[in-house]
């Protein structure tokens, strides 16, 4: 225990010390803090330049609501009506105005290239030229990537195609207009798990385990190749016990990487209380601080049961190394298998089936069950039994697989030169 312990406090301090470790925490920590006043910010510096402006320019009597109007328009909006509906052109503009407000709708009566002209020259943002209420052509210079103005105007001569259908078939235009606006209410009462909300949940967690075991595995991997290359390993480990400095590694980094997101975590929690005023009207950003404590607790076991497995798994791999240069090819049949199992319940969680056959065969499987269960337990109703069971395997396949690193890690320090293949590993496991 002794030697435990001192190997631990050794990694742990190193971890504390190293320089990308704690640069990293500080960025990520002012990140979030930007991002968390930002609202209050921007605020700040919008409130300074309105009361710039308003010092600097006194608007004439009587036409400041004009500007006020004028301000919040971007351009115009050109819109040809055929002369066949020229009788109901006002009415067709008042409709194409009320759904682009941004927009100062005109009705034109010029060509077709010189509307496009107009366009082109900037004259005009787009323009809508009506062949009848159900088509038209839309011109616009550079198409945005996002741009639903087409989406719009079908809904707006859809309606209109309607009241003109219902009013020809002798409603009148109130009746027409109050059977197409009828309002319909609805009411959404979730019995189980909330999907679309705790997918937020689910996928922070995943992503958070996704970083951490990536990173600190690799960490682990190259520590002890380090070692192991300098010679240091063959000294360490005739005076400590291989269970107990691989345990020390692994418990370390396990550690430091959870001091690392409770910095990082917890400052977000602390900055976003500092500024809830400027984001409850934000939903997403409100449901992600929102987190049900059951679900925080189920997070950290199998987080951190997570970790240890594939942390145990990088040390031992790390071991086998003969150089520090080899780190990534040694372990990259680790970290395709944890991508694997990430890729499965990520495409799970997108298409919403998180109780598939393969879902539920994954959350007994200790390599992908932190990832599985954790989503299955977040998106979907699990029995308890299953979720015992399934912390019940991840306990066992971390004790089992930390033994086994611990010999490996043994032999490892044997084994220089090319890296060994696993049939002469498991003979060395063996003979240990």
């Amino acid at each position: 225990m002794k030697q435990f312990g001192t190997i631990f406090q050794f990694e742990l301090v190193s971890y504390f010390k190293n320089k990308v470790f704690v640069g990293v925490t500080i960025f990520l920590v002012v990140v979030i803090a930007g991002i968390m006043f930002f609202p209050n910010v921007k605020n700040l510096i919008e409130g300074r330049d309105a009361n710039a402006a308003g010092e600097s320019e006194t608007a004439p009597e009587g036409t400041g609501a004009d500007e006020a109007e004028a301000g919040e328009i971007t351009g115009a909006l050109l819109l040809f009506v055929p002369e066949e509906y020229r009788q109901d052109a006002k009415g067709i503009q008042d409709a194409f105005q009320s759904s682009f407000p941004e927009y100062e709708v005109l009705l034109t009566e010029d060509e077709t290239e010189q509307i496009k002209e107009k366009v082109m020259e900037g004259d005009a943002e787009c323009a809508f030229v009506l062949e009848g209420m159900d088509a038209y052509t839309y011109y616009v210079n550079n198409l945005p990537m996002y741009d639903a103005n087409t989406e719009i105007v079908d809904e707006v001569l859809q309606n209109m195609y309607r009241v003109n259908a219902m009013v020809n078939g002798g409603m009148t235009a109130e009746e027409a207009q109050e059977a197409l606006s009828v309002e319909i209410r609805h009411e959404t009462e979730s019995l189980g798990k909330d999907q679309m909300k705790n997918f937020l949940y689910t996928y922070i967690m995943i992503f958070a385990l996704y970083m951490v075991i990536l990173l600190y595995g690799q960490m682990v991997a190259t520590n002890v190749a380090t070692e192991k290359s300098s010679r240091a390993m063959e000294l360490l480990i005739t005076s400590a016990k291989p269970v107990s400095m691989m345990f020390g590694k692994v418990l370390a980094s396990c550690l430091a990487g959870f001091v690392q997101l409770l910095v990082v975590f917890g400052s977000s929690i602390l900055f976003y209380n500092i500024n809830k005023a400027q984001w409850e009207g934000n939903g997403i950003v409100a449901s992600i601080f929102d987190m049900p404590l059951n679900l925080l607790v189920y997070m950290l076991i199998f987080f951190v049961l997570g970790f240890f497995v594939y942390a145990f798994m990088f040390g031992a791999i790390g071991s086998t190394a003969s150089k520090v240069e080899d780190i990534n090819t040694s372990v990259m049949p680790v970290t395709l298998l944890f991508i694997a199992g990430f890729l499965v319940v990520m495409m799970s969680m997108s298409s919403g089936n998180v109780d598939s056959l393969l879902m539920r065969i994954c959350s007994y499987v200790p390599f992908v069950s932190p990832m599985a269960m954790f989503t299955r337990i977040a998106m979907s109703t699990v029995p308890l039994y299953e979720i015992v069971i399934s912390i019940a395997v991840l306990m066992v396949s971390v004790a089992g697989i930390g033994i086994i690193s611990a010999k490996i890690y043994r032999v490892g320090v044997l084994l220089y030169g090319t890296t060994p293949k696993m049939g002469s590993i498991l003979k060395a496991i063996r003979k240990a």
